[in-house]
């Protein structure tokens, strides 16, 4: 086993479910299948369930625990070298916590998936939605794209065996309508790998090694952020602004 926490706990298999919102329609790709428990739950509200277990041990019992369900799909293979459907899905998934970069990178990288809904632990979940006013780079990156939103808290003793943290429920919802044009994404993810390194001390600091000073200054102000702001310190939403400002600048000159 990959140092999986299986949930023990029905009403928090419940707010999985609840969170991720699967219709009669809908397909799910579930990954950290293990027993079986969280995939039953989906595949009472969901149209198809695709559950992936890597486990051979764990997939034979998710096997049987599955086989009166006829719009489940068991599958003994490594998820993260499978390709995503064709058709749009959903994926849900109590993923093994040493695996959830990769999960949520496979995620970011699948074009037709819709959401995501991942038990990881609570400070992950927390890291990657600002819970701490403070916002990561791989957030500010994808936000154009994806909202990244905590959906919720789940004891530890919820699990067997019993971790030493507890879990978040973290949901990645890909936009119907990005924040963005396609063609302007290239420029809006450089501006933010190059806030994002940390050179001069601040975000200003870092910008200005690219930006007029004149057009910066005058971005700043426009947003009312302090030259000394930290980089960590600025959400999503007055990145997008930022880059606006600082691209159509650009484009007039």
């Amino acid at each position: 086993m990959l140092s999986q926490n299986f949930l023990a706990d029905p009403a928090a298999v419940g707010n999985i479910v609840r969170a991720a919102r699967p219709g009669p329609d809908d397909l799910v790709v579930e990954v950290g299948a293990g027993r079986g428990d969280l995939t039953r739950a989906l595949a009472a509200v969901a149209g198809r369930v695709v559950a992936y277990e890597v486990d051979p041990a764990l997939a034979a019992d998710l096997a049987v625990a599955c086989r009166p369900l006829a719009n489940v799909t068991c599958r003994i293979e490594d998820f993260l070298q499978a390709r995503p459907p064709r058709r749009p899905f959903a994926l849900a998934g109590n993923i093994p916590w040493a695996m959830t970069a990769a999960v949520v990178d496979w995620c970011l990288a699948a074009p037709t998936l819709t959401a995501a809904t991942l038990l990881t632990q609570w400070e992950y979940a927390r890291k990657r939605t600002g819970g701490y006013g403070r916002w990561s780079r791989l957030t500010v990156l994808t936000w154009p794209s994806f909202e990244w939103r905590l959906a919720g808290r789940v004891h530890r003793t919820a699990f067997r065996p019993v971790p030493r943290v507890d879990a978040g429920v973290l949901r990645l919802e890909r936009r119907t309508r990005p924040l963005l044009a396609a063609p302007a994404l290239p420029a809006y993810e450089r501006l933010v790998e190059i806030g994002f390194t940390g050179v001069g001390g601040s975000l200003y600091g870092s910008l200005r090694r690219h930006h007029p000073t004149g057009r910066l200054d005058a971005a700043f102000r426009a947003l009312r952020l302090d030259r000394a702001t930290v980089v960590a310190d600025v959400w999503p939403e007055q990145w997008l602004a930022l880059f606006r400002l600082l691209h159509t600048s650009t484009r007039r000159h």
